[in-house]
C-alpha cells in the first residue's frame, strides 16, 4: 500500500542521478537533485560514502561538459561527511585530463578569430561547437577533438571544486596521486579558469615540513614543523603567535597577534577580523630575498634540509585583511627545539644580509 511504502535513501537518489546523467535525461537527473538535497541532512557518514559510490561510473563515463554538476555534488558529499577517497582518482584523472585539453584552446581559437565567449543558450552552444569544428580543420585535428578542446575549456572549471574541498585535508594531500601533472595543469589555466589558481595553490601546500626561523635582531633560532598553511601572510601570523612570548623561556619579545588574528589564521570562523590583521615582522629568506605574503611557504628557499624564515625588525607597518585563505584547511604548526646560542649562530652566519 502507498502508506507503506519505504522511504528511499540518500545512496539510492544518487544512483538515480548517475543513471539520468549517463542517459542524459534531464528529469530523472532534476528529480534525483530533488532527493539528493532533501535527504542529505539526515545522512551520515556511512550513507554519505555509499551515495559518493554510487556517483562512480557517471563520474567516471560522463563527458567533461556534461559532469560539471555531478562533480559538484560529490564534493557536496565530501564536505558533509562522505570519505573523501572514494572517488579520488578519477576526479583528479577528469579533472587533469580536462586542464590539459583546455589549455590547448586559446591557440585552436586564434584560428577561427580568437574571440569565443562561453555560450548562454543552445543556439549559442551549436555556434559554438560550428566554429570549433572549423577551427580545428584549420588547426590540422579531428572535428572531435576540437570539439572535445572546446567543451572543457568552458566546462573544467566546474569540476575543481570537487578537488578543492579534499585538499583541504591533511591525509588528502599526503596520498594524493598525480600531484605534479595536475598542478602543472592548473598552473597553466590559471589565467583562464577562475578557479585553477585555488587548485594550483593547494597542490602546493607543505606538510610535516621542516622550518629554521632566526630571529636576527636576538639572534635566537628555533626549528618548528608546519603544515596545511595556505600563503606567507597565514604563516607570518602563526610565526608570530608561535614564537613571541616571554624572553625568560627563549621566546621573543613583543606584542602577540590578538586573538581574533589568531582565530583567522588557523580555524576560526571569521576569516577576515575587523580592522585586518596586522604584521610584527619582515620576513626574509635564507638568501636575503623578502618572503612576500602573497607567496606560499613552498616558495621559502632550503637550506640544509629546512626552508629557513629570518624574522626582522619592520621597516613600516604592513596590514592584510584575511587571515587563511582556504577555510576549511587547519594548520599545523609545533615548535619543536629553541637552538642553543652557538647553533643559532651558526645558522646565522650562513644568512645573506638582505642589506648586501
Amino acid at each position: 500500500m502507498w502508506w507503506r511504502r519505504k522511504k528511499r535513501t540518500l545512496p539510492e537518489f544518487c544512483g538515480d542521478l548517475a543513471q539520468g546523467v549517463i542517459d542524459l535525461d534531464e528529469d530523472a537527473s532534476s528529480a534525483a537533485m530533488r532527493g539528493i538535497i532533501g535527504s542529505l541532512d539526515a545522512a551520515g557518514p556511512a550513507e554519505l560514502t555509499e551515495g559518493v559510490r554510487r556517483l562512480l561510473p557517471a563520474v567516471r563515463q560522463v563527458s567533461i561538459g556534461n559532469g560539471g554538476q555531478l562533480a559538484q555534488v560529490a564534493a557536496g558529499l565530501v564536505e558533509a561527511g562522505a570519505d573523501p577517497f572514494v572517488l579520488l582518482d578519477v576526479l583528479v584523472e577528469r579533472v587533469t585530463d580536462g586542464l590539459e585539453q583546455a589549455v590547448r584552446f586559446p591557440v585552436l581559437a586564434e584560428k577561427d578569430g580568437g574571440a569565443f565567449e562561453a555560450p548562454g543558450s543552445q543556439e549559442e552552444a551549436d555556434a559554438l561547437i560550428d566554429r570549433a569544428a572549423r577551427a580545428a580543420a584549420q588547426a590540422g585535428i579531428g572535428r572531435e577533438e576540437g570539439i572535445g578542446i572546446t567543451e572543457a575549456f568552458f566546462t573544467v572549471d566546474d569540476w575543481i571544486p570537487s578537488l578543492l574541498l579534499p585538499l583541504q585535508q591533511k591525509r588528502v594531500r599526503q596520498a594524493f596521486p598525480g600531484r605534479d601533472r595536475l598542478a602543472a595543469a592548473a598552473d597553466a589555466m590559471s589565467g583562464y579558469a577562475d578557479a585553477a589558481p585555488w587548485l594550483h595553490g593547494l597542490l602546493r601546500v607543505v606538510d610535516d615540513e621542516p622550518f629554521l626561523v632566526v630571529h636576527r635582531p636576538t639572534g635566537r633560532a628555533f626549528r618548528l614543523t608546519l603544515s596545511g598553511v595556505g600563503d606567507n601572510f597565514q604563516l607570518h601570523t602563526l610565526l608570530a603567535a608561535t614564537l613571541i612570548g616571554d624572553p625568560a623561556r627563549g621566546l621573543i619579545e613583543g606584542e602577540r597577534p590578538a586573538p581574533a588574528w589568531i582565530a583567522a589564521a588557523t580555524d576560526g570562523p571569521d576569516l577576515q577580523p575587523a580592522g585586518g590583521v596586522r604584521g610584527q615582522f619582515e620576513l626574509f629568506g635564507a638568501d636575503g630575498e623578502r618572503i612576500w605574503g602573497e607567496g606560499r611557504p613552498a616558495d621559502i628557499p632550503i637550506l640544509d634540509g629546512h626552508r629557513v624564515v629570518v624574522l626582522d625588525r619592520p621597516s613600516y607597518a604592513r596590514a592584510w585583511n584575511t587571515g587563511r585563505v582556504y577555510p576549511l584547511m587547519h594548520p599545523e604548526i609545533s615548535l619543536d627545539r629553541t637552538l642553543p646560542a652557538t647553533e643559532a649562530a651558526a645558522w646565522l652566519s650562513k644568512i645573506t644580509d638582505p642589506s648586501h
